[in-house]
């Protein structure tokens, strides 16, 4: 049975890797920053996982560098250990506001890069040997593009972090998954026209991230075929790229 922790476990993709594990029999420890929706997750987790079933929680706010210590103490007090941590707030700036406001810049890195490097690190001292460290990135960071580099620059800065993490775990088997989803539909995209083939669900991504977990992957395009769309934009040459309107 693995012991799950879930950072940003109220966000649409991370409940369903939620309800997934426990459904796979997992006991699950969540952490997230609004409490009514925490409580009704933690309910809908415990119904779902019946008796014998550790299903803790706990509210904070994840921008609060210093209360990250406490919560992986929390955490292991519940589930007795560690096996698997997933990463997964952050929020989706405002690129024009950023642009405007070093304060909105800065809010936006600290959130979607800094908070997420934190835990990752902490991560490193509280998983087992051979469990899973994972975070939630965007494809939007493969690449710098003027509708959204900040939010790009701090899944980049993310990315490379966990690359250089996984280069030092790799010697007790930690696996540490970078996960790029693309659009997804989620309360996070509301202000999106979310139409077409390259939208998915939260529930396709959380079973494509269960699934990397599963086959030990380094990185992951969700859904796949953003892994050959990246591949194409990110050889598109400087000269050429920074005319287009992307």
């Amino acid at each position: 049975m693995q012991k799950v922790l879930i950072f940003g476990a109220t966000s649409a993709i991370a409940q369903a890797v939620a309800r997934s594990m426990v459904a796979r029999g997992c006991d699950v420890f969540a952490v997230g920053r609004d409490q009514r929706k925490l409580d009704a997750l933690v309910a809908d987790l415990r119904v779902r996982g019946g008796p014998g079933r550790t299903i803790g929680f706990a509210c904070a706010d994840l921008d609060r560098l210093e209360g990250h210590e406490a919560l992986y103490a929390q955490a292991k007090g519940a589930l007795g250990s560690i096996d698997v941590v997933l990463i997964a707030h952050g929020t989706l700036p405002d690129q024009r506001a950023c642009e405007a406001s070093s304060e909105a810049l800065l809010a936006a890195m600290h959130t979607n890069a800094t908070s997420a490097i934190v835990l990752a690190s902490l991560a490193a001292a509280q998983v087992v040997d051979g469990g899973t460290i994972a975070a939630i990135g965007s494809v939007a960071g493969d690449r710098g593009r003027q509708s959204n580099y900040v939010y790009g620059a701090a899944k980049g800065m993310l990315a490379l972090f966990l690359q250089g993490l996984r280069n030092r775990l790799a010697g007790r088997g930690v696996q540490v998954l970078t996960i790029k989803p693309g659009f997804v539909d989620t309360p996070m995209t509301a202000a999106f026209e979310r139409k077409g083939p390259l939208w998915a669900t939260p529930e396709r991504v959380a079973a494509g991230i269960v699934r990397a977990i599963d086959r030990r992957r380094d990185v992951v395009y969700l859904p796949w075929f953003w892994g050959p769309i990246m591949l194409v934009i990110k050889h598109i040459p400087e000269r050429v790229f920074k005319r287009l309107s992307l």
